[in-house]
């Protein structure tokens, strides 16, 4: 299984960015719980949200509910998180992370990672 970020960057305080996760992958695409991570410098890498497999409602971590929105293109083999009221403290680097049919949250239950993506919010 091969995860590719796309869509970091600069971006200052109250804008919007849209992350890409694009799964290469034998198994069907939908049976992967795909999740978002983030790890800013000094802290520990982070779950901010997640879309199962199963018909679970997506995981979002309390700092960017209401804010984040993550999505499925199971067409494209995609995943999205799009990102609004972006604040500095979002700033981090981002990584998609996969597994195959397990509904977890935790990063010790993902198996797949991509290399991650630079986000930077000034202020």
């Amino acid at each position: 299984v091969q995860l590719e970020e796309s869509g970091g960057g600069l971006v200052q305080a109250g804008g919007s960015l849209r992350l890409s996760c694009a799964v290469s992958a034998r198994a069907t695409f939908t049976s992967y719980t795909i999740g978002w991570f983030r790890q800013a410098p000094g802290k520990t890498r982070e779950n901010v949200a997640a879309v199962f497999w199963s018909d679970t409602n997506p995981y979002y971590e309390d700092s960017v509910k209401g804010r984040f929105t993550i999505s499925r293109d199971n067409v494209k083999n995609t995943v999205f998180l799009q990102m609004n009221s972006l604040k500095p403290e979002d700033t981090a680097v981002y990584y998609c992370a996969a597994v195959r049919r397990a509904t977890v949250v935790r990063e010790w239950g993902y198996d797949f990672w991509g290399r991650g993506i630079q986000v930077t919010v000034s202020s």
